[in-house]
């Protein structure tokens, strides 16, 4: 595919139909300067009136207190939605579920509930001996504690301990059964896999709503080393339009714009109504994008 087949078809599409729903990804931020930048971008964010604004949790509670301080800001602040993450990594049982108590008491009602992954590199996977043995464990456990409406993680391109495809099917549909109702994917940058994978997904017979998980490209460096990590693909075509560009971030910023938004409008032309920004708490690209999409601060759509 050329450059110029990523940027024409925006040019030319009518973007005032059907409007999608949106939602942001955020993660607390360790430093004052941190803390000024995320709340910059969650308030010029917010005017695209999104379903919900998740916030990440470290590895083992690592920022467990700084997640409940962003989550409980944007409550007092804000009329965003908060969804607030949880994991099973380095914790038991009582301590998630306290955590999850005091998000209720606070007034979350959404959490996207994982397995997490281990704090140190090339660490493989093990359960706290007293804690939840996986994400459903999870799921099961916080359903238990209050009603909250659960979201979880899917996997376009399969989890890394994943053994195949149906075993990272069979884990999904564990989650749903044990509550989750919505699913967000990770990051993918080629939409055929996505189209190919959620075409098996709705002929397993799940059924839940799928968030396909969008990541504007900003660093592409360091965008290769988290898909490399995480298993994810990038595509040849667009790998060659970021040669060149490690030291101008500026051109950079907006190709990684134009390509997310056209990869969200290929996947309404598919029928996809709502897009989750994985935002790394920057709100220039993702507000470009949505504006792309026809969301609009003088419509608050």
């Amino acid at each position: 595919m050329s450059k110029l087949n990523i940027i024409k078809p925006i040019i030319n599409r009518d973007i005032t139909g059907q409007k999608p729903g949106v939602s942001f990804e955020f993660f607390p931020p360790k430093t004052t300067e941190m803390e000024e930048i995320l709340w910059s971008s969650i308030n010029r964010l917010s005017y695209f009136k999104s379903n919900f604004v998740s916030v990440t949790y470290g590895a083992g509670g690592s920022t467990r207190e700084r997640t409940h301080k962003t989550i409980e800001k944007i409550i007092q602040n804000t009329d965003l939605i908060p969804a607030a993450h949880l994991t099973c990594v380095g914790a038991d049982k009582s301590s998630i579920n306290e955590v999850a108590k005091s998000y209720w008491d606070l007034g979350v009602r959404k959490i996207v509930a994982l397995r997490g992954d281990p704090p140190e590199k090339n660490q493989k996977y093990a359960p706290h001996p007293q804690g939840y043995l996986n994400a459903a464990d999870l799921v099961n456990g916080l359903k238990k504690v209050a009603n909250f409406e659960i979201l979880v993680a899917c996997y376009p391109e399969i989890h890394t301990d994943s053994k195949n495809f149906d075993d990272d099917l069979d884990n999904l549909k564990r989650k749903i059964d044990s509550g989750a109702s919505c699913a967000i994917t990770q990051l993918f940058f080629d939409d055929e896999v996505y189209l190919r994978w959620i075409e098996k997904v709705r002929t397993a017979g799940i059924n839940i709503p799928i968030i396909p998980g969008i990541m504007p490209i900003t660093n592409f460096i360091s965008t290769l080393k988290f898909c490399k990590m995480c298993g994810a693909s990038i595509p040849d075509w667009l790998k060659s339009l970021f040669q060149g560009l490690d030291n101008d971030q500026e051109t950079r910023k907006l190709i990684g714009a134009v390509v997310a938004a056209e990869q969200c409008r290929r996947l309404q032309a598919e029928g996809i109504s709502d897009f989750h920004f994985y935002t790394l708490n920057r709100a220039d690209l993702t507000y470009a994008i949505c504006h792309i999409l026809g969301l609009t601060q003088d419509s608050g759509d």
